[in-house]
């Protein structure tokens, strides 16, 4: 029962719920009015860490998808294929991403590897991310550089992200035997 179709995809189903719960519930940075606060990174390291890599990549990318079909699923309650495009989207494309690293890491499952997973996901999150804010800032901002990017974009998310995957990893370690 354990691997049975059904359960993977109520599972699946759910982190897509918790995903989209911690996006509608977001706050904007007051200092940064292009990327809010939200809970949606944890879901996402979450969806790794409990269903594994690839039920937890379902999950991110069925949270994308309803977004692109214009569901107001993403930050804000917004959707459409615009926010993917937007300055956010690149970190909305890593979200996949982020979830297929912290389930493959949290293999072993210790707090050590739930917590590396965790913090290696965040920074998953990043790898699209950055570049893709850059690209869009850039032209758009005068005098717009990687250091602007760094500073305004990433720095003072850092302690929240941070946060978020302690968070994660010691959630997904109480329930490790419980669900995946």
């Amino acid at each position: 029962m354990k691997d049975a179709p059904l359960r993977s995809l109520v599972l699946i189903a759910a982190f897509t719920a918790l995903i989209i719960v911690g996006a509608i519930f977001s706050f904007p940075a007051p200092w940064n009015p292009v990327v809010p606060f939200t809970l949606s990174t944890l879901f996402v390291i979450l969806a790794g860490l409990m269903l594994g890599p690839w039920r937890g990549a379902a999950a991110a990318g069925m949270y994308l998808f309803l977004g692109i079909l214009g569901l107001p699923v993403f930050a804000g309650a917004r959707g459409g294929i615009q926010i993917l495009i937007g300055p956010t989207g690149g970190f909305l494309i890593g979200y996949p991403l982020a979830a297929i690293l912290a389930g493959l890491i949290a293999t072993p499952h210790t707090l050590f590897f739930y917590i590396l997973a965790s913090f290696i996901g965040s920074i998953a999150i990043y790898i699209p991310g950055l570049p893709w804010m850059h690209y869009q800032l850039t032209g758009i901002v005068e005098d717009w550089s990687w250091v602007s990017t760094w500073t305004k974009y990433t720095l003072p998310f850092l302690i929240g992200d941070a946060i978020k995957a302690l968070a994660a990893a010691a959630i997904a370690y109480s329930f490790k035997d419980r669900i995946a």
